[in-house]
C-alpha cells in the first residue's frame, strides 16, 4: 500500500525554504511565472509524449535526467536539447544523494552529465543543476554540490504523481497549489510518467489562462542573481 503525502508538500516547501536558502524552491514572487519541471527520464515512450505536447504549446521546460536512461534512450535526451528546453542531473541510477560517499556521490553525477553531454552534444560543465531523487539531502550534500560548481535545485508544489493518483486529482493539486514562481515537479519516467503528457496538456491551458507564463529553471536562477 502506497501512503500519498500530498497535502504534507507545501507545508515541507514553507519549512525548508529558509532553512536552506542557496537552494532554487522557487522563482520571482513578484510577477506570474512558473517552471515545469520533469524528472527520472528520457523515457522512450513517455518523454517523447511529453515533448509533442510542450512544442504544440510553444512551452519551454525543465528536464532533470537519470544518466542510465540518456544511456538507453540517447535520442531522447537529444529531442529534448533540440527543442530548446533545459536540462539538469537528477544522478545516474535514482540513488538517494545521503547514501553515497562523496566519491561516490561526484562520481554519478559526473558520469550523468558525460552521458548527456555525449547525447546532446553540450558540453558537461554547462550541466550544474542538480535535483537530489527523492528530494533527499543533506547540509553536507548541499555543500559538496556547491564546492563542485553545482547549483541544487528543489520544488515549490508536488502533486505526488508518482503514485498515479489520475489526470484530474494530479492537475487539481497542482492548480491548488500554483503561486508566482512556482517550480512544479511532475514526471516522465517509469513511476508517473504514463499520464504526464495528458496531465500536462490539461493543465497548460489553465495556467495560461490565469495568466502565468512558463520559464526555465535558469530563467528563474538569472532573476535570482540579477537580484541586488
Amino acid at each position: 500500500m502506497q501512503m500519498q503525502f500530498a497535502p504534507l508538500y507545501p507545508y515541507l516547501y514553507q519549512t525548508l525554504k529558509p532553512l536552506f536558502p542557496g537552494c532554487l524552491w522557487s522563482g520571482c514572487e513578484q510577477t506570474k511565472t512558473v517552471a515545469l519541471t520533469f524528472d527520472d527520464g528520457p523515457h522512450p515512450t513517455y518523454t517523447p509524449q511529453l515533448l509533442k505536447v510542450l512544442d504544440n504549446y510553444k512551452i519551454r521546460a525543465s528536464f532533470f535526467l537519470l544518466g542510465a536512461c540518456v544511456r538507453r534512450s540517447p535520442e531522447i535526451a537529444q529531442a529534448i536539447a533540440a527543442n530548446n528546453h533545459w536540462i539538469g542531473l537528477h544522478g545516474y541510477n535514482h540513488e538517494n544523494f545521503p547514501s553515497l560517499s562523496p566519491a561516490q556521490l561526484k562520481t554519478t553525477l559526473e558520469n550523468t552529465q558525460f552521458e548527456i553531454a555525449s547525447a546532446c552534444d553540450l558540453s558537461p560543465g554547462s550541466l550544474r543543476d542538480v535535483r537530489p531523487p527523492n528530494g533527499f539531502f543533506t547540509p553536507k550534500i548541499l555543500s559538496l554540490l556547491q564546492a563542485w560548481n553545482y547549483r541544487s535545485v528543489m520544488w515549490s508544489v508536488v502533486p505526488e504523481d508518482w503514485v498515479a493518483p489520475g489526470v484530474a486529482v494530479v492537475t487539481r493539486r497542482i492548480l491548488q497549489q500554483v503561486h508566482n514562481g512556482a517550480v512544479i515537479v511532475l514526471h516522465d519516467g517509469y513511476h508517473g510518467g504514463a499520464n504526464v503528457a495528458e496531465t500536462v496538456d490539461h493543465l497548460i491551458p489553465q495556467l495560461l489562462e490565469q495568466g502565468y507564463e512558463f520559464v526555465t529553471i535558469d530563467d528563474f536562477w538569472q532573476i535570482r542573481s540579477a537580484k541586488p
